[in-house]
């Protein structure tokens, strides 16, 4: 089974402003009967000109960097930003005040969008350069900043948390269990990161339940990719980790059309989803313009997340969970879970077992746009069929409420007159002929 399988790796679409050939699918290039992080030399032996008191230290482990080429930007607002329409939560947060950790192959510091906003930790020990893209590509989702004014329509869904990145890997994919990945998640716990992305799929070991558990005692809310499937993989694939591990949230892919994506592995219990089809992204040097996998639908996850712990501060991460799963849009059939996350009804939602108590400041209803008005319960559409079948319901009850009555007034009165015509009276005033 591959292990530490990069969720939703798939290579930067050749659309864009400029036009490019990309290298095979988002990994890092191959090295000869080896994979780049096993190219490391083993630590050299002292010559005999060295002094027996001069310490020896490891080489760095050489690694090649050679991420797919980017797109120089994009020029249309994405599918997955419109449906989710995030940015109407703004008024009331941005995720400010959170830290989210994206475990993954790190993230490129300089890309436009995130420049400033990005602490990176390195547990490989080679550098915090992403090599494959994917670690950017998931940073972009989850905090990329509001560049609209400058002609850029992509958005991050909490511009305002602090991204840490910890790297754990420099390859898309490895055979076995990668210990890094479970120091990784240590590492973002230990970072006080209140929100762990882990776009990431890998067999379940002691090692990594134990991470996840630590974080969790930590307060952090683990969110991680449900997995991808091909059609190579159907009826072999079995469930994703750390996606399956209690409490964990595990995010499956939906596409533009609102259904459960192909590629979306339905065999990992799924406790909400998000858009995972045609994904628009950053990535090392510019941008993505149509990536899939449950590792996107994660970020956008993580992102509400982060809106949601922002705002209401005194949640711990299990009602952080049951807040994303209550307000989801309803499942689409197995492997959507509760279904597509809504980001507005998240935060502002009332929920049973909570008060006003549980949020953050609510803003200043004295001040104009404040969104005091939204701080309440969100409220579903009416469902217009239902409001019509009600509607002909009160009417046909009222209409015999109607009959009931007029039965009582005029069966009387024709009794009386044997049901025959009515006359008229002596000083009547009508004039017809």
């Amino acid at each position: 089974m591959r292990a530490a399988k990069l969720g939703g790796l798939v290579a930067a679409g050749v659309l864009g402003l400029v036009a490019f050939t990309a290298p095979p699918a988002m990994a890092v290039k191959p090295t000869p009967k080896t994979s780049p992080r096993s190219t490391a030399p083993s630590r050299p032996t002292p010559s005999t000109s060295t002094s027996p008191s001069t310490p020896t230290v490891a080489p760095t482990p050489t690694v090649q960097c050679n991420p797919a080429q980017a797109v120089a930007g994009l020029t249309t607002e994405p599918w997955a930003q419109q449906r989710l329409d995030f940015t109407r939560v703004w008024s009331l947060t941005n995720g400010k005040g959170v830290t989210v950790a994206v475990v993954d192959s790190g993230v490129d510091r300089l890309q436009p969008q995130l420049a400033g906003h990005v602490t990176s930790v390195d547990v490989t020990h080679t550098n915090t350069t992403d090599c494959i893209g994917h670690g950017t590509a998931v940073a972009g989702i989850i905090v990329a900043q509001d560049h609209r004014s400058r002609n850029m329509p992509f958005v991050g869904v909490a511009p305002g948390a602090r991204l840490l990145s910890v790297k754990f890997t420099n390859e898309d994919h490895t055979d076995g269990a990668d210990p890094n990945l479970a120091k990784a998640i240590r590492e973002a716990a230990a970072l006080n990161a209140k929100v762990i992305n882990v776009s990431v799929t890998a067999p379940d070991t002691p090692q990594l339940k134990s991470a996840v558990r630590y974080a969790q005692s930590r307060d952090a809310v683990v969110v991680a990719a449900a997995g991808n499937v091909t059609d190579q993989d159907r009826g072999t694939v079995g469930p994703a980790y750390p996606a399956a591990y209690p409490d964990v949230i595990s995010v499956g892919s939906l596409s533009s059309n609102g259904a459960v994506a192909d590629s979306s592995n339905t065999v990992t219990k799924v406790s909400v989803s998000a858009p995972g089809q045609a994904v628009a992204t950053t990535w090392p040097g510019g941008y993505a313009p149509n990536e899939e996998g449950t590792s996107f639908a994660a970020a956008f996850v993580s992102g509400t997340a982060a809106l949601v712990r922002a705002y209401h501060p005194n949640l711990n991460y299990k009602q952080v969970k049951a807040r994303l799963e209550a307000t989801a849009d309803g499942s689409v059939g197995t492997g959507s879970g509760a279904g597509m996350i809504n980001p507005m009804q998240a935060v502002t939602e009332l929920l049973p077992g909570e008060d006003s108590g549980s949020a953050g400041a609510p803003p200043d209803a004295t001040q104009p746009g404040s969104g005091q008005a939204i701080r309440v319960a969100y409220r579903k559409p009416a469902d217009e069929q239902t409001r019509s079948v009600a509607l002909v319901v009160a009417g046909i009850a009222l209409g015999g409420v109607a009959v009931a009555v007029a039965a009582g007034v005029f069966v009387p009165m024709g009794r009386r007159r044997g049901w025959q015509p009515g006359r008229r009276s002596a000083g009547s005033n009508d004039t017809g002929t």
